[in-house]
């Protein structure tokens, strides 16, 4: 019988990729939306079922994981944007925070009331160390975080710990920013990098950006979601840092983005405004994944430059289309 995976969040751009590599490797996998959104993007997974279920009502979040008794579950859903939070901190706090009590809660209980194991991977994320002075970050930094849903994640984390603690095999991905073609445009590097190829084909004519210092360290979606997939096989389950221990500036991207669109200076394209500044701006946000390294024998496989050319290519060629 071919293991089953609940993947929450399926149609983002982390879920999307894990259901389409879960599906190549026959799992029998299944993945939450939100009510009434859309999720044609994950319309020709094969093999994916799909099922709304709303993160803010602890019974639908529990009756998931009742009613399809996962083997796996990657709880990849929630609010994912440190500026939406602050204008939406009450609903941040009520999707980030009761969804995963409610799931971690209900695959325990599944395990203890079957006596089969269970296995959880929990998104959590670099923002839980927004407020730490120290640089790189790794799983012994003191967490602190600088926004809601930060906040969020940061509980989220404590919480898989706590579960772990009590027989789970539950794991939290410390994401660092990763980025892949499916990325949104609300994300700052997807505003980049398709306004570099509309402007490469003449389409728009200026790109208006915040704080062009602010520093990251930058990924590619896929090589963070095979890390997320090898802590599903960890023995005991931990927390590991994924990250490619690089920090590059919005500069810099701006820079690579237009380089990869054949657009050597862009100055003449670029403003900035405080309009989209955050209300704390964290310090250099760059991890050390030297335990994912060791432990799940992990490696990022795509470069900063490779990443940013990569999603410039895919947004050239949707340029291309339009003229």
């Amino acid at each position: 019988m071919s293991p089953r995976a609940l993947i929450t969040g399926v149609a983002g751009q982390d879920g999307n990729i894990l259901a389409r590599r879960l599906t190549e490797l026959e799992y029998e996998v299944i993945g939450t939306v939100q009510p009434d959104t859309d999720h044609s993007d994950i319309d020709d997974i094969c093999g994916l079922t799909v099922v709304e279920v709303e993160l803010r009502n602890d019974y639908s979040c529990r009756r998931i994981v009742y009613d399809t008794e996962p083997d796996l579950v990657f709880h990849f859903a929630g609010i994912s944007s440190v500026a939406y939070s602050w204008s939406h901190p009450i609903e941040t706090t009520a999707v980030n925070g009761q969804s995963i009590v409610a799931i971690i809660d209900s695959l325990l209980d599944l395990q203890n009331t079957t006596g089969i194991d269970r296995v959880l991977v929990n998104a959590s994320s670099a923002e839980i160390f927004a407020g730490t002075p120290s640089s790189p970050q790794d799983e012994n930094t003191p967490i602190a975080p600088l926004s809601p849903y930060g906040a969020t994640k940061a509980f989220s984390h404590h919480i898989v710990q706590m579960y772990r603690a009590r027989g789970l095999r539950a794991s939290n991905a410390i994401f660092y920013n990763h980025e892949s073609t499916l990325r949104p445009h609300r994300f700052v590097t997807r505003k980049i990098t398709a306004a570099a190829a509309a402007i490469a084909h003449g389409h728009q004519s200026a790109l208006e950006l915040g704080n062009l210092d602010a520093r990251r360290d930058w990924g590619w979606a896929p090589d963070y979601v095979d890390a997320a997939l090898r802590m599903a096989g960890h023995e005991t389950g931990g927390d590991f840092v994924i990250a490619t221990g690089e920090a590059h500036s919005v500069r810099e991207f701006v820079a690579a983005a237009f380089h990869a669109a054949g657009i050597e200076d862009w100055h003449d394209f670029v403003t900035t405004s405080d309009a989209f500044g955050r209300p704390a701006e964290s310090a250099e946000m760059v991890g050390d994944a030297s335990k994912a390294k060791a432990e799940l024998k992990w490696e990022p496989t795509k470069g900063f430059a490779d990443v940013v050319a990569a999603m410039v290519e895919h947004d050239l060629a949707l340029t291309e289309g339009r003229s």
